[in-house]
């Protein structure tokens, strides 16, 4: 994993992704991510553009939005106040993110 990342809990207990400032969107988009079979839904149409089977895949989520393309994949949360509205991450490293969240989640969702 190229970018650093750490589980946190919220004012409200929930624990969540927090990633580096320029990659950080793409938090509000992987915690919005409530099942392991979401997680690999996902993961599938990642490799599907790195195999090149599709050309991109954009995945709409609650208030973000990802576009998935073979080397890059771009996060907008279009509800942000403040700027950013989007960061982007190469492609293989996304799919590295959603694999982590994935693992984490019997943790992140237990009880």
């Amino acid at each position: 994993m190229k970018y650093t990342y750490k589980f946190e809990k919220d004012p409200f207990g929930d624990l969540g992704m927090v990633l580096p400032e320029e990659i950080s969107i793409f938090s509000d988009f992987i915690e919005n991510i409530a099942t392991e079979e979401q997680a690999n839904e996902y993961i599938d149409y990642i490799e599907k553009v790195l195999e090149g089977i599709y050309e991109d895949f954009e995945i709409e989520l609650n208030a973000t939005s990802v576009l998935i393309k073979k080397d890059v994949t771009i996060v907008e949360n279009s509800f942000r106040i403040e700027e950013p509205y989007e960061n982007s991450i190469e492609t293989d490293q996304f799919r590295e993110l959603l694999i982590i969240w994935r693992e984490k989640m019997p943790e992140i969702f237990k009880g």
